[in-house]
């Protein structure tokens, strides 16, 4: 009698128990049971999504604030072409190794740990880039950067992704994205303001002095935010989630007043990121998921990076032909940046613009048609470019404008954001931090590759030849999308865990 009612108990406990990712994706319901469209996003959601959004701010801020700076560094100390090259290449370098080496360790030590690391070695490495002596120095800060904004790929998308609702994260995850196109617009935008208020080569260092407060008060702000409760579950730590889960669904009236939480299969993250990696490429169903989040990544890297980085050099190549002061004084430099700058900021704008209408469209027309769609309209942007001298050389600085703009606006629209997105859908939880991690890695490699490359091309062999080899690589892109498609809009990251991820392409919805 007794063992029957433990049997029941055990029974209607076990049927009131739901995964972390039901009790999120709850919505109300009316009084005849028709159900609500969706459910109010919680505060610590909203904080989540805030402070992660602030991450992808510092890291376009700081890489395209690096480009207007450029000028006034060659200026500082005396580089030349590889000197420019292992300037702006070198936060690059240290994205890839930060997405490897910090933001894999995620899936072992926990989201909400390496999110707060990294905010500690970005805020460190802005002061002392700030104060930097010399190009030793400027460098070793530079790439501790790159490593903070590394780790911040894939910790940013999953501490978002795993604590809302599949039916926004799409578009809350490409929202805090977005943050990176506003962050480079406002890198422009302070640079030109400093310039304006130090016309001389000490205004690199303000440039990077700005973003120093702003990190700090970041960094304390993340300390109050919740761990992934999808991760404690898979770490053995059930209680643990159940608390975080309780935050970080807590709201007026309160609700779910009980959480009972039921464990997924898996296994806590052991051994080396190296061994996950070997893992991740030994499994059929996850080296497809790999080959697609990396090397789209990869392919749209080396021009997005190539292009936003060094806008202000090419630009400053056609002002410089009808620059009247005298060529290689301080003040032609100075001048020179400035114009640069604004052309930049133009051009630039095009990037919110792009990420923007991304954040409409991608729980609606899905990650991998506007993928390959915007690689192919940066291929035509990047085209346009290349014919701009045959325009005549009055009309040549607006064509090129052009062909940048739409470069622009493509590629936010598409590669650059839907690669970030992809990434951190398309693997398991055990691994999605690995995962996440490699694919960025690989896409900086790329990043890298084309920044230390670009200069010593665009002096050898001109605008033209450069943006024609960017012009293949766009295309290339779309070509390796559609050949390794796995479409993730709206699927329950849990589903990602019990499926194979080869059965979430639709061939057919292409």
């Amino acid at each position: 009698m007794n063992t029957d009612n433990s049997s029941d108990i055990s029974k209607t406990s076990s049927e009131k128990s739901k995964t972390v990712q039901q009790y999120i994706e709850e919505t109300p319901l009316w009084a005849d049971g028709t159900p609500v469209g969706s459910a109010q996003m919680t505060a610590m959601q909203w904080r989540i999504w805030w402070l992660a959004s602030a991450g992808k701010f510092f890291g376009g801020l700081i890489i395209f604030m690096t480009g207007v700076a450029l000028p006034l560094l060659a200026k500082r100390f005396d580089l030349d072409a590889v000197g420019y090259g292992l300037v702006s290449s070198v936060t690059l370098f240290g994205l890839f190794v930060g997405a490897t080496a910090l933001g894999g360790l995620a899936d072992r030590y926990g989201r909400k740990r390496m999110f707060l690391i990294e905010m500690v070695v970005l805020t460190l490495f802005l002061v002392v880039v700030s104060l930097a002596p010399n190009l030793i120095v400027l460098l070793l800060a530079l790439f501790g950067i790159g490593v903070a904004l590394g780790c911040d790929y894939p910790t940013a998308h999953l501490i978002i992704s795993e604590s809302i609702p599949s039916r926004h994260r799409g578009r809350m995850v490409l929202g805090a994205f977005s943050f990176q196109a506003v962050g480079a617009f406002s890198g422009i935008g302070i640079s030109l303001g400093v310039l304006t208020v130090f016309e001389d080569l000490s205004a690199w260092r303000w440039m990077y002095a700005v973003a120093i407060l702003p990190a700090f008060a970041i960094l304390v702000a993340r300390f109050f935010v919740v761990e992934s409760a999808q991760w404690l579950v898979k770490s053995g730590n059930v209680e643990h989630a159940r608390l975080s889960l309780s935050r970080l669904l807590k709201r007026e009236p309160v609700y779910p007043t009980d959480i009972s939480l039921s464990e997924h299969d898996g296994k806590p993250v052991t051994g080396s990121t190296f061994a996950s990696f070997r893992e991740l490429i030994r499994n059929k169903e996850t080296r497809r998921a790999t080959i697609l989040a990396s090397v789209p990544w990869f392919l749209q890297d080396i021009s997005t990076f190539g292009v936003g980085i060094f806008t202000p050099l090419v630009l400053s190549g056609l002002f410089d032909k009808t620059t009247t002061q005298h060529k290689g004084s301080i003040a032609h430099v100075v001048a020179d940046d400035i114009q640069a700058a604004q052309g930049a900021a133009l051009v630039d704008w095009m990037l919110v613009v792009g990420v923007l209408l991304a954040i409409l469209l991608s729980d609606r027309v899905g990650r991998i048609k506007l993928q390959i769609f915007g690689f192919i309209g940066a291929a035509i942007g990047l085209f346009i470019g290349v014919m701009a001298p045959s325009f005549g050389a009055n009309n040549e600085m607006i064509v090129v404008l052009c062909g940048l703009m739409l470069f622009n606006f493509m590629t936010n629209l598409g590669p650059n954001s839907q690669t970030y997105l992809i990434a951190g859908e398309v693997f398991p939880t055990e691994h999605r931090a690995v995962g996440a991690g490699l694919a960025a890695s690989i896409g900086k490699l790329g990043a890298m590759s084309t920044a230390f490359v670009f200069p010593i091309f665009l002096a050898s062999v001109g605008r033209e030849a450069l943006l024609s080899v960017l012009v293949v690589t766009s295309l290339l892109g779309a070509v390796v999308t559609w050949l390794y498609r796995i479409e993730t809009a709206g699927i329950n990251l849990e589903e990602v865990d019990l499926k194979e991820l080869e059965q979430t392409s639709d061939p057919q919805a292409l």
